[in-house]
């Protein structure tokens, strides 16, 4: 028994002892994060944005396909309904209320594919802070793209 201790000692040390040699001279594989940042894939995608129209309108109307297209039922619609003294959107409805929970969120795309007025996009954004839960659910106010600034309009 003692004999099988040192043939196993003779063979694994030595053997430990090349990896350790052999991996130490390789550049390493570590980002230095937050200094520095990995360049992303071209088709990365991660936080989310609800996009606009040109004429500064919501182009979310409510449908809630994006919802229904989630497989980790991430993303709750509700719609609202437009009228003449508050429009919000091109058609009847918009989303009154748009909420993501990120925690939840797998960060599949399907919500965007699902879209049929392209709302709803996912950007390359991934750094997510927050102390608590509450921060990781993402309101409409927190994904909407700031309305266009009509006073650069016509220049240049």
């Amino acid at each position: 028994m003692l004999e099988r201790f040192f043939q196993n000692v003779l063979v694994a040390l030595p053997k430990g002892l090349y990896t350790t040699l052999k991996h130490s001279w390789r550049k390493p594989v570590t980002v230095q994060y937050p200094e520095e940042k990995l360049t992303l894939p071209a088709r990365a995608r991660w936080r989310h944005y609800l996009r606009r129209w040109d004429n500064g309108l919501e182009r979310c109307i409510g449908c809630a396909l994006c919802a229904a297209a989630c497989p980790a039922d991430a993303i709750y619609v509700e719609a609202g309904e437009n009228t003449e003294g508050a429009r919000f959107s091109p058609g009847e409805r918009y989303g009154k209320v748009y909420e993501i929970n990120m925690i939840r969120c797998i960060f599949c795309g399907f919500c965007q594919e699902a879209c049929p007025t392209e709302a709803i996009v996912l950007g390359k954004v991934y750094e997510f802070v927050s102390y608590g839960r509450d921060g990781f659910i993402y309101t409409k106010d927190m994904l909407l793209e700031p309305p266009p600034d009509d006073s650069r309009r016509g220049q240049g």
